[in-house]
């Protein structure tokens, strides 16, 4: 079918709009860039904004005849982008990670044992002390921290702290007392509990084995829970973010999340998905996929699956060895049959399916599920399920994503966090599949771009940044990491909008400033397209705004 020509379609819009109302928003003098629906970058003066959707994009001359009435917002040459979507983010766990011990950006074990002390001092009535960022590897331990160790911060609590990645967590001796946990304990199925040289808990537990502590934590309160959220959407705003992929939600956050839609609280557009497909799922999905709720706030039709760990913690599923651990490949969280059935039912109600691979085994077993799963649902794949990160796939498995229709979920800031360690656990070869992002784009598959957050920052522009370089914050290496799989700056963009829509089935609403769509837009601080890569991670948001009300203004 002949795309419909971009101008003719403009002035049926402009012949066709109301006179008597054209329009209640302009925003006017900006040096504006969106994509169109091909994905072409387009440039404008100026954005007319009906009802909270898009009427026309142009020249100010142009627009200013049909603004009579409207508010006018003078951009003062600022730059104007539509807003961001991050692909596959948690956004109460973003809120939880700022709301507790933080370790993000700690830089050493002796840093981090210091704030977990401070922290535990100025809440003497925590009953556990929670947080989590934690990341062994930028502190050059090569080990994992211990539960010895922690107990020099804290002694008289149990102290429970995620690693960086979410698959894996370090206690201190309190909290492994308090679990039960001893020599005798066996590793779970799909989990790893760390020893040391007697076989006693070291203070590590890596992916399903974090669930014998989990279990004795404390469940956050109501309060605590609006708290995150409330936290995570202030974050997201200042970063440019007007949409995010939740990637795996449990029935009481679906709740919340409906409680600040009926209340008009959301300030980005939350597309989640179901964490498994147990009970939760089987309460949410009673009544089908909620699409668009709340002006198109809400949408929860999708399914968040795991098929493995985290490269970091060496539990990702890998088809041999890793090159730093020649006696462990990994970890599987489930057997083939079992993801196939989880997909089949997923796919009977009409929900998308997204999944965890990271290791070229996950990857590998994943692929295989989808494709026994279209064997009994054929029309499943107009679903555009999701390979969540397919951070380590094989080069003869690559391929098969095209014709399964899998969209390749995937966050650019992985490769520039992790080319610190990627290479010592898979090797040189194994590299070749890792972060191949123009593979992927080169064979017609459909990237959609997140962070990742709180693993990562949610700030987009670190993801567009290392999309685009390939390189830490201190341009290093110079030239790249395999720059060869990097990304145009207008692909990189188009990653996280245009099809982090597609992804979400809203890129007839979402992604672009195209005439009908939703005005989600933000204005930064300098023009990303002419100035130098190496500014990009350091872009400034001024102003987010989402379905034409501002969310965010930077203080002067």
């Amino acid at each position: 079918m002949t795309p419909f020509p971009r101008m003719l379609l403009f002035a049926v819009l402009l012949a066709s709009a109301p006179l008597g109302h054209a329009a209640d928003l302009l925003v006017s003098n900006v040096n504006g860039y969106t994509l169109d629906s091909q994905g072409k970058l387009q440039q404008f003066q100026a954005l007319l904004v009906d009802d909270g959707k898009v009427v026309a994009t142009g020249s100010t001359a142009e627009l200013q005849p049909r603004a009579d009435g409207a508010r006018v917002i003078d951009g003062h040459g600022q730059t104007l982008l539509p807003g961001l979507i991050d692909a596959h983010g948690h956004v109460l766990e973003l809120g939880y990670a700022r709301n507790s011990v933080d370790l993000s950006e700690i830089r050493s074990l002796d840093e981090a044992l210091a704030k977990v002390k401070a922290y535990a001092q100025a809440h003497p009535q925590a009953k556990w002390i929670r947080g989590g960022g934690w990341n062994q590897v930028i502190w050059k331990l090569g080990r994992f921290p211990t539960a010895a160790e922690l107990d020099t911060a804290v002694a008289d609590r149990p102290v429970w702290l995620s690693r960086v990645d979410g698959h894996a967590a370090w206690a201190n001796s309190a909290a492994i007392k308090l679990a039960g946990v001893t020599r005798a304990t066996a590793d779970p199925h799909g989990g790893r509990i760390e020893r040391d040289a007697q076989g006693n808990p070291a203070g590590v537990f890596v992916d399903g084995a974090t669930e014998l502590v989990d279990a004795h934590v404390p469940a956050l309160t109501a309060a605590e829970k609006a708290a995150a959220l409330d936290t995570a959407l202030a974050e997201m705003a200042r970063v440019g973010l007007t949409g995010v992929s939740d990637a795996g939600i449990d029935l009481d956050n679906y709740r919340l999340y409906r409680q600040y839609a009926d209340a008009h609280k959301l300030t980005a557009r939350i597309y989640a998905m179901i964490r498994d497909t147990g009970e939760s799922f089987d309460v949410i999905s009673k009544d089908g996929p909620l699409i668009g709720y709340g002006d198109d706030f809400l949408t929860v039709r999708a399914v968040k699956l795991f098929a493995d760990g985290a490269l970091g913690s060496r539990g990702a599923a890998m088809l041999k060895p890793y090159s730093d651990d020649p006696h462990n490949s990994g970890l599987l969280f489930m057997s083939p049959a079992t993801m196939t059935a989880k997909i089949d039912k997923a796919f009977a109600k009409g929900y998308q399916v997204g999944i965890h691979a990271i290791g070229d085994r996950a990857n590998r077993e994943v692929l295989d599920s989808f494709a026994a799963a279209y064997r009994s649902h054929p029309d499943a794949k107009a679903l555009r399920n999701r390979v969540e990160h397919a951070q380590i796939v094989s080069l003869q498995d690559i391929p098969r994503f095209l014709p399964l229709q899998l969209i390749a979920s995937m966050q650019p800031t992985h490769a520039t966090s992790d080319m610190n360690m990627a290479e010592d656990r898979i090797g040189h070869a194994r590299i070749a599949g890792a972060y191949a992002w123009q593979r992927f784009l080169k064979q017609g598959t459909v990237i959609a771009a997140g962070s990742d957050f709180p693993v990562e920052s949610p700030n987009p522009f670190y993801g567009l940044y290392s999309a685009v370089t390939r390189e830490d914050h201190q341009g290093q290496p110079p030239g790249g990491w395999y720059p060869q799989q990097d990304l145009s700056l207008t692909q990189a963009l188009r990653a996280f909008t245009l099809d982090a829509a597609y992804a979400e089935h809203a890129e007839q609403r979402l992604g672009t400033l195209e005439p009908g769509k939703w005005a989600d837009f933000i204005l930064v601080d300098h023009d990303i397209f002419k100035d130098p890569a190496s500014k990009l991670w350091n872009t400034k948001v001024l102003q987010t705004w989402v379905g034409g009300k501002q969310v965010y203004a930077a203080k002067d």
